[in-house]
């Protein structure tokens, strides 16, 4: 048999309402039939007294005159009461004097009369009621009588009967009705149930509880409702970021790739210097001046500067991706300015020409945006060397989708092929050669990972000896 805690919650529900159903309607029958008993009870002694009396009355000559005959007959009369299974007069002398039955044995009487009234004994009602004189107080004797307790135990039965017809009844109904009215309890939370069970098997959390009313349960359903819908939420935020950080590890993992390929190669070229002119330095065959073994002393030391500043730019391009963003508002105007003086401190006798435009403030770290512009203000007056009057213009235009700010670094410059724009972005990726322009070809790579950590993007187009424009985004300006 199950337990009743293991039960589903229909038949508990069941079991519960016909359970309180039967022990109401069990405690209600069993009041009525004991105060009806009771009463019954009362109702009998009041019947066999008075029929006591009226004996006892009829009786008064035949015991004043000890007429036995007479008492007999009047006893008789007794017959038409069923349930009186004895009586007997008694003569004043407390001996008896007439019984009924006419042939009822001594045992089944009292020997003597005993205290007037009327009580229950061994199952029988029994009474003794004085014979006096009407209009005097002269006792004659005393009648006794005994009934017995069958209409009682018959009237019980008969009450024994309807009452369990009615808990029957009553029950039947209960139960039509709760299959009824349960439905508006266990329905709710069987749908509950049956959408936790599909999310538990499916792990599909856009599914929903059907709401089956505004009460407890419906607020319930509400809220588990509510509570999917965060965890939809979360569990798509969560999707977005591992697609995120998936799209992050796969672009490092490439970038790796060809930053160890670029690295092995541009770490490589000046090694080969330093090893070739140090093997001619120190080769006992070689006869050198002074003046040629200092230029390659130059040339090695030369060289091993390049090695450090590939390794510095290596390391601080590797930090960015450890750096925590402290975001703030930047006046994009005041830093570019602020820059551009700085890189034009020295002794430079170019005429130049900044175009700067009124630029929108930016929510970002001021020190990674510094980086940024630093590098490509520089590399504008880098490649603008060969023109005779530089024109570097920083300023913004409106991206036509969303008219969100886009800014851009533009000169006139040497420019570069657009066929090699894939390259320009990546470690140690130069499109010119190092005897033209100095450096190490991570700067670049540089500003695409500062602007990329900002949620924005960067792009470039040019023109060879047309000069080059570098556009770019950020995710939070602030407009």
């Amino acid at each position: 048999m199950t337990p009743f805690r293991d039960m589903p919650i229909q038949q508990k529900l069941m079991t519960m309402i016909l359970v309180t159903n039967g022990v109401v309607l069990a405690l209600t029958c069993a009041a009525f039939v004991g105060y009806d008993l009771l009463s019954f009870r009362q109702s009998t002694v009041r019947q066999l007294a008075t029929l006591a009396e009226i004996i006892a009355a009829e009786s008064t000559g035949a015991v004043a005159f000890d007429n036995q005959r007479d008492a007999t007959e009047i006893l008789g009369a007794l017959q038409a009461e069923r349930h009186v299974v004895a009586a007997c007069l008694y003569d004043n002398k407390g001996q008896v004097f007439a019984r009924y039955p006419a042939n009822a044995p001594d045992s089944a009487l009292p020997p003597q009369p005993l205290a007037d009234g009327y009580r229950f004994e061994n199952g029988h009602l029994v009474g003794f009621t004085p014979v006096v004189q009407l209009a005097g107080r002269d006792r004659f004797g005393t009648l006794h009588v005994k009934s017995d307790m069958g209409a009682m135990w018959e009237r019980l039965r008969l009450y024994g009967l309807i009452a369990a017809l009615v808990v029957l009844v009553a029950s039947l109904v209960a139960y039509a009705l709760s299959r009824m009215f349960q439905r508006q309890i266990s329905q709710p939370i069987l749908a509950l149930s049956r959408t936790a069970r599909a999310i538990s098997d499916r792990r599909d959390y856009s599914v929903r509880a059907q709401k089956h009313g505004e009460d407890e349960l419906g607020a319930l359903t509400d809220a588990f409702n509510h509570m999917l819908t965060q965890i939809q939420e979360q569990n798509q935020l969560l999707e977005t970021r591992v697609r995120e950080r998936t799209a992050e590890l796969e672009a490092a993992n490439n970038e790796l790739e060809a930053f160890g390929s670029s690295a092995a190669h541009d770490l490589r070229t000046p090694l080969r210097t330093i090893k070739g002119f140090a093997d001619v330095l120190l080769d006992p065959r070689t006869s050198l001046s002074g003046a040629e073994a200092q230029r390659y002393v130059r040339m090695i030391r030369e060289g091993s500067g390049q090695m450090s500043r590939l390794i510095e730019d290596l390391l601080n391009f590797s930090r960015l991706g450890r750096q925590a963003i402290v975001r703030r508002t930047v006046d994009v105007e005041a830093l570019c300015r602020e820059i551009f003086e700085e890189l034009t401190a020295g002794p430079d006798v170019r005429r130049i020409d900044l175009q700067l435009q009124q630029l929108p403030p930016v929510n970002g770290d001021p020190s990674l945006l510094r980086v940024v512009f630093v590098n490509l203000l520089s590399n504008a007056l880098k490649y603008t060397r060969p023109c005779a009057v530089a024109v570097i213009e920083v300023g913004i235009r409106k991206d036509p989708p969303t008219l969100a700010p886009v800014y851009f670094v533009r000169d006139n410059g040497v420019g570069f092929d657009m066929r090699d724009a894939g390259k320009l972005f990546g470690v140690f990726q130069r499109l010119h050669h190092a005897h033209e322009f100095e450096g190490t070809g991570v700067g670049l790579a540089t500003v695409r990972r500062i602007i990329d950590r900002h949620g924005g993007r960067i792009w470039a187009e040019a023109t060879p000896q047309a000069g080059a424009t570098f556009f770019f985004t950020f995710s939070d300006p602030v407009l």
